[in-house]
């Protein structure tokens, strides 16, 4: 009672979620100075010489050319302005016809943006509003379906593997099915629960994001080699423009498929490969992100509990409370936890799960709950609008708020849900 009534913390509890919220701030505060404080001291000599070069060259062309300073400085900004408009030195691609304008418009739904084509005119650039609006809409849910079905396709693949192992801990023994550690006799009961076990059985998160962090791997490196033959980058440098690409930040310093016309009459080729590359490349990245968050998440929920142990202001009181709900992150012994109530996110999720059943390693959805998540999306999506409209959202203690990271609605909101809630910190 002593922090809750003005202790270390203050006055007011803090919510787990508030908590959760404002360490992620922190964290990503610190972790932008920190970036700045490398990135500035990385590239800020380079910057410096760059700029006194320039200036010895622009001085040494002024007075050879006996140009004063403001003509030389009026041509530069008119040389400024066609660059903008796709003017270069050397001969690049046609900006605007179809296929142009085709990778244009790919760059704006994938949300990448290089930066190296904009529209110049005012019908262009509202049109964009509109196009961009709804286009990068329709992109973002096929990343997430894509997502789905990547999750689909991993957790099919584990669970095969997983079955696998699990036969071959049943030794056949007089003609009978004998479990490791149960005689004959218990063969009929070992297989009802082996079968139980399979069906609520879910992948490692761990083991997704390394199957994810390989496929990203692997694209990148193939592009990669695609990219420095036909563009002539290094290999460094072509995996640098993977990276930029492929999480759509979009520098636009360095992007492919701009010449003309390309050695060895490749050039159809490589452009359809280019294409390819990065679809693939920022489908794998973003999947990847979204089970990186979850990692985060869990690094988040295991600092919480460690400030929890000195200082127990985060929650309104030690003791029980007749309407407060346990934590669904809390690590407690098997015989401890308690099945939720029903809800209508988890109603069809919660059967496949027993106490016996729950793992306390990282794990994921289900199959039965991945299949069962998509019959119920339409209800959640509707229960969530109505519940903000009428401003009583779901209380932070309840079973089926959202947990963490775990935006979304529909399927992939349930997927992440089950994501964060099966995890280590479970």
């Amino acid at each position: 009672m002593a922090c809750r009534s003005g202790g270390c913390c203050g006055s007011t509890p803090i919510n787990e979620d508030n908590a959760r919220f404002l360490l992620l701030a922190l964290f990503i505060i610190i972790y932008l100075l920190c970036g700045a404080a490398v990135f500035s001291a990385l590239e800020q000599p380079m910057e410096r010489e760059a700029k006194e070069r320039w200036a010895q060259r622009f001085e040494i062309f002024r007075q050879k050319y006996n140009l004063s300073k403001k003509e030389l400085n009026n041509f530069l900004r008119s040389y400024e302005e066609a660059n903008v408009a796709g003017i270069r030195v050397d001969a690049i691609r046609p900006r605007w016809d179809f296929t142009g304008a085709f990778y244009f418009v790919g760059t704006v739904v994938s949300t990448i943006g290089f930066g190296m084509t904009t529209p110049a005119t005012i019908p262009g650039k509202v049109f964009l509003m509109f196009y961009g609006l709804l286009g990068c809409a329709a992109t973002i849910l096929f990343f997430n379906l894509f997502l789905e079905r990547v999750i689909t396709v991993i957790a099919v693949v584990l669970k095969s593997c997983h079955e696998r192992r699990h036969n071959k801990a049943i030794l056949p023994q007089n003609g009978q099915q004998v479990h490791q550690g149960g005689g004959p006799s218990d063969a009929a009961g070992s297989r009802g629960g082996n079968r139980g076990d399979l069906a609520g059985w879910k992948p490692s998160v761990y083991c997704v994001m390394l199957i994810l962090g390989v496929a990203a791997i692997l694209v990148s490196c193939c592009a990669s080699l695609m990219y420095s033959a036909t563009e002539g980058w290094g290999y460094l440098d072509s995996l640098y423009f993977c990276f930029v690409a492929f999480s759509t930040i979009g520098f636009g310093d360095m992007v492919s498929s701009q010449r003309v016309a390309y050695e060895g009459h490749v050039t159809a080729a490589y452009r359809i490969g280019n294409f390819f590359f990065i679809l693939t490349g920022v489908c794998c990245i973003y999947s990847l992100f979204n089970v990186i968050s979850i990692v985060i998440k869990q690094v988040l929920n295991w600092l919480l509990r460690r400030l929890e142990a000195p200082c127990r202001c985060f929650f309104p009181s030690r003791g029980h409370h007749p309407h407060r709900h346990p934590r669904r992150n809390v690590v407690a012994p098997g015989h401890l936890r308690t099945r939720r109530d029903p809800s209508i996110e988890t109603d069809a999720v919660n059967d496949s799960e027993t106490d016996n059943g729950r793992r306390m390693s990282g794990e994921m959805i289900s199959m039965r709950d991945f299949l069962a998540a998509n019959k119920v999306n339409l209800a959640i999506m509707q229960k969530q609008l109505s519940e903000m409209a009428i401003g009583h959202p779901r209380q932070s203690g309840s079973s089926s708020r959202h947990n963490g990271f775990s935006g979304g609605v529909g399927a992939l909101g349930i997927m992440n849900n089950r994501l964060a809630e099966t995890s280590v910190d479970r």
